[in-house]
């Protein structure tokens, strides 16, 4: 049964909406800061979303950022905004575990080159979030620290790899969070607790101090309230200027992708978010994929080697400080030949060369995030439709899609399923972020 969802400060609260305030004098960094670590302390203990919090170090970081706000120095968009990060993205003096029991001593001696650039930008970081072990896994359930809880349901599990920031955002400790994304980790844990997720172009923002799953799949993304916040962290994080988007979303093409094609989708979550487009202007119209299998190995070739190149002397000298979870896939990596790694290189290509030659003829691909809303925590079967499924398929089946097409894709609200959030997701050429994010806004403001 669904739950009240908490609410922080920052539940109800936009990035530039606290910008605006910031710069108006009502109110200050500081207090900023106070009011996130003061949601966190409220909420966390039952959502885990945090597994570290930098009071004193966030309370540091308001300071400057007030001090130079009165002296006529604005850092931009995100100067004295809390921002919560992944804990796989190093922090300098703070843990980076991994999730995982082989890293649970392990203290960062210098900041990831994403998180440089939101200190630079004068960002306020509040601590670091959960994440499935080693970030292997879309359920985020499976942590050295235990699994981080849907703010919908704490009973189901928020999504992962990213999903400490998903229950962060979700629950309004943080207006903004930044994760990871190897095959849907920013935007599921953002469609399971309601939120928005961007994920942006392949090495759009630099992966340098972010522990690797998949170099050839890893991306840094972003999680917020809303699509326009999304930009402006993205905007931030890639150092882009910061510019006022000239596009309103009011017209697009869109090209409907029918997730049966790709793996058993629930038929309620397949009308819920196909009906979250139905808005003036949208031009919606079905595209066939010649090959869906294509993708498929794509992704397990190329994924698997390179996690197992990464984790072989763990696996081989301390398999016992894995999660069962994890160790369970990466045994199952191991078995991935070289053939059949450079097989799966060639069919990402040619999956690339799929999308690249369907957004010739629209300006946005559409189809569900996952196939099923949250499932319970520990659970690993579903039923779809009367099939039993793998939870992990289910929920990564459709977000690895542009992982593999390395092209920027968002994560928004489309409504609910029994009461729990359903996401649907909009993917674009590189360069038209804008029409994606504003296309996005208007499906986040339609479905609020």
């Amino acid at each position: 049964m669904t739950q009240q969802r908490p609410a922080g400060f920052f539940a109800d609260r936009t990035i530039g909406g606290l910008a605006d305030a910031l710069r108006a004098g009502e109110v200050t960094a500081v207090e900023l800061a106070r009011a996130a670590l003061a949601s966190i302390g409220e909420l966390d203990g039952e959502l885990n979303a945090f597994v570290t919090v930098d009071r004193d170090g966030a309370l540091k970081a308001a300071e400057k950022a007030d001090a130079e706000l009165a002296e006529g120095v604005d850092r931009g968009p995100l100067h004295g905004i809390p921002v919560a990060v992944k804990d796989i993205i190093d922090v300098v003096g703070l843990p980076t575990t991994m999730g995982s029991a082989h890293f649970a001593a392990n203290v960062s001696t210098s900041d990831a080159e994403c998180v440089q650039r939101l200190r630079d930008g004068g960002a306020v970081l509040v601590g670091k979030t959960t994440t499935h072990e080693f970030a292997f896994g879309a359920s985020g359930d499976s942590s050295h620290h235990g699994p981080s809880r849907n703010p919908h349901d704490p009973s189901r599990v928020t999504g992962g790899s990213s999903g400490g920031s998903g229950a962060a955002v979700a629950a309004g400790m943080v207006p903004l969070a930044l994760g990871t994304d190897t095959g849907g980790s920013v935007r599921i844990p953002a469609a399971m607790c309601g939120v928005v997720g961007f994920k942006p172009a392949f090495n759009a923002i630099p992966t340098g101090g972010v522990f690797p799953l998949s170099q050839s799949l890893d991306h840094v993304g972003v999680l917020a309230r809303t699509p326009q916040d999304c930009r402006t962290g993205y905007r931030v994080l890639a150092g882009l200027r910061n510019t006022v988007s000239r596009e309103a979303g009011e017209a697009a093409s869109i090209g409907w992708i029918d997730p049966g094609t790709l793996h058993p989708t629930d038929p309620d979550v397949t009308r819920t978010a196909r009906a979250a487009l139905d808005l003036d202007g949208l031009e919606v119209r079905d595209v066939e994929l010649s090959d869906p299998a294509v993708l498929h190995k794509a992704f397990a070739g190329i994924q698997y080697s390179e996690a197992y190149a990464i984790h072989a002397e763990r696996v081989a000298q301390n398999p016992q400080l894995f999660t069962p979870d994890v160790l369970e896939r990466l045994e199952e990596a191991a078995k991935t030949a070289g053939w059949q790694h450079v097989r799966a290189v060639a069919a990402r290509d040619r999956w690339r060369a799929e999308i690249d030659g369907l957004l010739t003829r629209v300006d946005l691909l559409a189809l569900p995030t996952t196939c099923v809303v949250a499932p319970a925590i520990g659970q690993r079967e579903i039923e779809i439709d009367g099939a039993a499924e793998t939870v992990r398929g289910a929920l990564v089946s459709l977000t690895k899609t542009w992982n593999v097409a390395g092209i920027p894709a968002v994560s928004v609200p489309a409504g609910t399923v029994g009461d729990l959030p359903v996401g649907v997701q909009l993917a674009c050429r590189p360069g038209h972020e804008d029409l994606l994010l504003a296309v996005a806004a208007r499906i986040t403001d339609a479905a609020r």
